[in-house]
């Protein structure tokens, strides 16, 4: 009951207090996923509640089967079947579940014999799991209830904002613009992304041989051998003093003096390229601006070649400590030692916590001031730059740039294709100039409604 409280308060009602909060509340979602339906069942509902404690879902292997189906939630897509919600049904019980919350939706619908609890977890975009096939309905109580407070814990879009024109009209009159970056703003550059099926770094590492691609980020796993990074990074090492549209869209907005703050998930440092200025940029994930080692913390600026090479050396005295250099020091000197120091580039490995500024930023400043947020070229799948469309006071509008659409976030306008493509058009509605040499001014771009989404838009370039 407190988990759904919590986050009723911080998506369609008062925004959660502080990012912290925010984060805190999706901590103990996930940690009670498979008891919160039972803890939110009416009396009538809890019939089952000894069966699904012992046989369905609080032992850690089933926990985790229940986590992938909420992480494999999908567009509703609606296949006939009395196991199935029809689209206007999935449509009305979520409104209704945000109309009157969880205990009484649960008491409306499953409590008083309605719906099935596995029919209604369709309505969220649940995939029924193989696992629960043959099971009694009390099986799927856990999966329900973790639905509805993942269902409640995201943001209420707004309904006044739905075209491409409303988003161009956005950026002319907000002053305050927060704008959430990801790879997808580097691809153009040839830079590849992380999590694209075919063409993302993730799946070159697992072709040659990663049955985890993170672990080639896991700062354990470089403690223990860096030569496996090492070897990769020349895939995502960028090339000094380049940048796509979409930065300098980004930089666009900082000259018009609307920008609030960019908050990057890359690491090519390629915004300081576009002309961000560091005051009003957040590199969350860190960058290859520097390199720092891991045995003494010595750091060096991108462009040393001790930062690429990975290596660094360190002079003796003799007696295991450093040396001193004066100025009459000989460089050949017998006692100069080499020390075996690994330099790694300041990118946020799995295992190392975000930097500070990115709360600090987020909570203390831009909560309170922001007017609209951009969020381009990134899934949101990595908390918790993941969480914080949620955390934005909930009257703000937000707009999403991309090739796909996602579905754990609701955004009020949707617009999909090349960010490139689709920033130059924005301006273009806008009247603003962008300028880029990897822009053809001469291109007609076709914008068509998504089928089914007064809200979703793609933004092509025509073909010829």
């Amino acid at each position: 009951m407190a988990i759904v409280t919590l986050h009723q308060r911080s998506s369609c009602g008062t925004e959660a207090s502080t990012f912290q909060e925010a984060l805190d509340v999706a901590s103990q979602d996930k940690e009670q996923r498979a008891v919160s339906m039972p803890e939110l069942r009416p009396d009538a509902f809890q019939n089952g509640h000894q069966k699904v404690d012992e046989s369905y879902g609080l032992d850690e292997d089933a926990e985790s089967l229940y986590e992938d189906v909420l992480d494999d939630v999908h567009e509703f897509q609606y296949i006939p079947g009395p196991d199935t919600c029809d689209p206007e049904e999935a449509q009305n019980f979520r409104a209704r579940l945000h109309e009157i919350g969880a205990e009484r939706f649960v008491y409306e619908t499953v409590t008083k014999g309605r719906i099935t609890a596995k029919r209604l977890c369709t309505a969220f975009g649940i995939r029924l799991p193989k696992f629960l096939e043959g099971e009694p309905d009390d099986a799927y109580y856990p999966l329900l209830g973790a639905a509805i407070t993942r269902e409640l814990s995201k943001r209420c879009k707004l309904p006044q904002y739905n075209t491409i024109d409303d988003a161009a009209a956005l950026l002319e009159k907000s002053r305050k613009i927060i704008v959430i970056t990801g790879a997808g703003i580097s691809t153009s550059l040839g830079i590849p992304d992380f999590r694209s099926k075919h063409t993302g770094f993730y799946s070159k590492l697992r072709e040659v041989g990663f049955s985890e691609p993170e672990e080639a980020f896991d700062l354990q796993h470089f403690d223990d051998d860096p030569s496996d990074f090492y070897k990769l990074a020349g895939d995502i090492l960028p090339t000094l003093d380049i940048w796509s549209p979409t930065h300098e869209f980004v930089g666009l907005l900082n000259q018009k003096s609307k920008l609030l703050t960019n908050y990057t998930q890359n690491i090519d440092n390629l915004e300081s390229n576009a002309g961000i200025p560091p005051e009003k940029l957040i590199q969350c994930h860190g960058s290859w601006a520097t390199a720092t080692c891991r045995k003494c913390g010595f750091q060096v600026p991108e462009d040393s070649k001790l930062s690429r090479l990975g290596v660094k050396r360190k002079r003796f005295n003799g007696h295991g400590k450093a040396k001193r250099r004066s100025d009459d020091d000989d460089e050949d000197d017998d006692d100069d030692m080499f020390e075996p120091g690994v330099m790694k580039p300041d990118i946020t490995f799995f295992g190392e916590g975000l930097p500070r500024q990115f709360f600090d930023r987020l909570t203390d400043h831009d909560r309170d001031h922001v007017d609209l947020v951009i969020v381009i070229g990134t899934s949101m799948k990595v908390a918790p730059v993941s969480e914080l469309p949620n955390v934005i006071p909930p009257s703000v509008p937000q707009i999403y740039i991309s090739r796909d659409p996602i579905h754990h976030i609701n955004f009020d306008i949707t617009l999909l294709g090349d960010c490139d493509t689709v920033v130059a058009e924005l301006c273009r509605r806008a009247n603003w100039t962008l300028k880029h040499k990897m822009l053809d001014y001469s291109m007609a771009i076709d914008v068509e409604p998504c089928e089914g989404h007064a809200d979703r838009w793609t933004v092509k370039a025509r073909s010829n």
